[in-house]
């Protein structure tokens, strides 16, 4: 009866360890799924203009992180690395399955999965002012939804 309480304890811990990752580490700057196909990657101000009459669009876009949440890195916001547009892109990553590091901001990323247009309300921009760590100041000024561009990524490589 021991062996099998012991050899059952061993097992679980093994599954427990097997299935705990890393959220913000990563050796080779590859989160999520990666990305397929780094060299067709396009600017992020192609896709940015894009999405002005596109709905969505599966793409691999190459852009600079501006700022990540501070809380646990489960969004960033990218711009262009260029500097040659002014907009941003709101990225969160595919079922919450992979985290950034929380000091990546200005550093280059190839990001790959859909970029859409969609309406963020109140209570969601709040929150991820809070993420941030803006004032009470600010998040208190926060009080009409934006409807803004974003992008559900599916793997991220960090550019080095």
């Amino acid at each position: 009866m021991k062996n099998f309480q012991f050899l059952s304890t061993l097992f679980l811990g093994f599954l427990l360890f097997v299935s705990c990752k890393s959220v913000e580490t990563s050796a080779d700057g590859i989160y999520g799924a990666g990305v397929s196909n780094p060299a067709s990657a396009v600017s992020f101000t192609e896709v940015y203009a894009q999405l002005d009459s596109a709905d969505s669009m599966n793409v691999t876009m190459k852009g600079k992180v501006e700022s990540v949440c501070q809380t646990k890195g489960c969004w960033m916001n990218l711009v262009d690395p260029s500097g040659a547009s002014d907009g941003e892109i709101f990225v969160q990553f595919f079922d919450y399955g992979f985290f950034m590091p929380k000091d990546l901001s200005g550093s280059e990323v190839i990001i790959e999965g859909k970029a859409y247009t969609q309406e963020t309300t109140v209570e969601e921009l709040r929150h991820y002012a809070e993420d941030e760590g803006q004032s009470e100041e600010e998040i208190a000024a926060i009080t009409e939804p934006l409807f803004e561009k974003k992008f559900m990524a599916t793997g991220v490589q960090v550019v080095k």
